[in-house]
C-alpha cells in the first residue's frame, strides 16, 4: 500500500495534553481534498457540522442536590438522509469531541452506502459517579433538552461509550411520552422488546471481525496465524475478539482501563467473558491465567502481534507511540484511534490502517437494519441481520481496497475520498438552499 503523498506536514493540533479530534477530522478532510474534484464551497460545507446544541442538564441527586451537567448533540450533515450517531457520557466529552465524531459518522454511512447522515451526543460526565437512578433522571432530562432536534426521520440516536440499552429505552419513553405518540423508531441499539433488533449488540464487533478477515485475505496472511492485540474489552472489543477466535485467530494481547495482559500462547476468550461478566466493574483487573502477564496500555499498542485493534477511545496512537506500533494491520475499531501525524509515521513503516470510518462501520449498518424494522413493524431474524450486514460490509471493503490500489493511495484515504465524495454529490445533487 503506497504511502499518500502529502502537502506540508501534518501537526497534532491539541487541548491540553489532549490532540483535539475535530482538528484530527479537518486535517484528514484536508488530505482527502487534493485527491478529488470537489469544488472549494462544498469543501467549506463538508468543513462544518450543519447544526450544533448544547445543552443543561440539571437533576436532582438521590441526597437532594441539585447538579448541572453539560450535554450536546451535533448534526454534522443530513444531506444523505436523517443524521445518526450514538450518545456517550463520559468525563472528557466535549464539543470539539462530537463535532469530530458527528463527521466521522457522515462519512461512516457514506463509506458503506447507507441512507443516513451523521450526527453525535454525548453528555460530559463520570458515570460511575452517578447511581442508576441518577442516571435515568439525567437521560430523561438530556432526552427533553434535544427532542427539538431528534426524531425518526431527524436524527437517531444509539447506545455509545457508557450507555447501553437501558439508557436507549429511557429516551423512547421520554420522547414518546413528551410528543405524546409511540416513537420506538427515535433511537437504535434498544431492549429487543422495545423494538431492538437482533444482532444490534454484536453488530460493531462483527464488522470489525468482517473487514479483518477481508484485509488480511487481501494481504495473503492466514487469519488462522494471525496473532492480535485488541485494546479496549469492552462491548466492540470483546466481541470482536470472540468471533475472530472463532474464526481461528489468536488473541495474544487485551486490555481496558484497568490494565491490560499479554499471553503469548492466546487468551481463552470466552473464559474472559466470562470473568468480566460478573467482575467489579466487568473489569478485566484481577483476572489471571498460567504464562499471562500483566502490561499497561501502552505496552499492548507496541505489541509483536500481525493484527492490533484499537477499540477503546480516540487519539490513541500518536507521534509519541507510532514508531514503536509492531503490528503488520491496524484495524480501528473505536473512533479516530489514530491521529493524521501517526498515520503517516504507520504508513511509512509498513503498517496498514484499516480506518474507522470502515472498519467499526458494522454498528450503524444495523442500526439502520433496527430503523427500517420499525419503521415496518416488521422484525427480522438474527441470521438475516447477520447475512446482510455481512454482505454490505464485505462490499465497502472491496469499494475501498480497490479504490485504494487504482490510486495508490492507503485504505484511509481511499476511504475518506470514497465517504466525502457522496456527501458531496448529495450536497450537490440538493443544491444550496437560499
Amino acid at each position: 500500500m503506497a504511502l499518500n503523498k502529502t502537502i506540508g506536514t501534518v501537526q497534532e493540533r491539541s487541548l491540553g495534553t489532549q490532540v483535539n479530534p475535530f482538528h484530527m477530522l479537518l486535517q484528514q478532510l484536508d488530505l482527502a481534498r487534493e485527491h478529488t474534484g470537489i469544488p472549494g464551497g462544498i469543501w467549506e460545507i463538508l468543513r462544518r457540522p450543519e447544526r450544533a446544541l448544547e445543552v443543561s442538564v440539571p437533576i436532582t441527586r438521590d441526597d437532594g442536590e441539585i447538579e448541572v451537567l453539560t450535554g450536546y448533540r451535533v448534526q454534522y450533515s443530513s444531506a444523505r438522509g436523517p443524521c445518526k450517531g450514538g450518545i456517550r457520557y463520559h468525563a472528557g466529552v466535549t464539543l470539539d469531541e462530537v463535532k469530530a465524531l458527528a463527521g466521522w459518522m457522515a462519512l461512516k454511512c457514506a463509506v458503506v452506502n447507507i441512507p443516513y447522515g451523521g450526527g453525535k451526543g454525548g453528555i460530559a460526565c463520570d458515570p460511575t459517579r452517578f447511581s442508576e437512578r441518577e442516571i435515568e433522571r439525567i437521560t430523561r432530562c438530556y432526552t427533553a433538552r434535544i427532542l427539538p432536534l431528534i426524531g425518526p426521520k431527524q436524527d437517531i440516536p444509539a447506545p455509545d461509550v457508557n450507555t447501553n440499552a437501558s439508557v436507549m429505552n429511557w429516551i423512547v419513553d421520554t420522547a414518546s411520552a413528551l410528543r405524546g405518540e409511540a416513537l420506538p423508531g427515535i433511537v437504535t441499539g434498544k431492549s429487543l422488546e422495545l423494538g431492538g433488533a437482533l444482532g444490534r449488540r454484536e453488530a460493531t464487533g462483527r464488522g470489525v471481525m468482517f473487514t479483518t478477515i477481508g484485509v488480511l485475505h487481501r494481504l495473503d496472511i492466514d487469519i488462522t496465524n494471525a496473532r492480535i492485540a485488541i485494546q479496549g474489552f469492552g462491548n466492540v472489543g470483546s466481541i470482536a475478539a470472540q468471533l475472530l477466535t472463532d474464526q481461528g485467530a489468536k488473541v495474544v494481547g487485551i486490555s481496558d482501563v484497568s490494565g491490560g495482559y499479554y499471553c503469548p500462547t492466546g487468551f481463552d476468550i470466552n473464559d474472559v467473558l466470562r470473568y468480566v461478566e460478573t467482575s467489579p466493574g466487568h473489569l478485566l483487573a484481577g483476572y489471571s491465567v498460567p504464562g499471562m502477564e500483566e502490561i499497561t496500555n501502552d505496552e499492548l499498542l507496541t505489541l509483536d502481534v500481525d493484527v492490533l485493534i484499537p477499540a477503546a477511545l480516540e487519539a490513541q496512537i500518536t507521534s509519541r507511540n507510532a514508531a514503536d506500533v509492531k503490528a503488520k494491520v491496524i484495524v480501528e475499531g473505536a473512533n479516530g484511534p489514530t491521529t493524521p501525524e501517526a498515520d503517516l509515521i504507520l504508513a511509512a513503516n509498513g503498517s496498514v490502517i484499516v480506518p474507522d470510518i470502515l472498519a467499526n462501520a458494522g454498528g450503524v449498518v444495523c442500526s439502520y437494519f433496527e430503523w427500517v424494522q420499525n419503521i415496518q413493524c416488521f422484525a427480522w431474524e438474527e441470521k438475516e441481520t447477520n447475512q446482510r450486514l455481512g454482505r454490505i460490509m464485505q462490499r465497502a471493503i472491496a469499494e475501498v481496497w480497490d479504490l485504494s490500489t487504482e490510486r495508490q493511495i492507503s485504505l484511509r484515504l481511499a476511504a475518506f475520498v470514497l465517504g466525502v465524495e457522496r456527501v458531496a454529490q448529495a450536497i450537490s445533487l440538493r443544491g444550496v438552499f437560499l
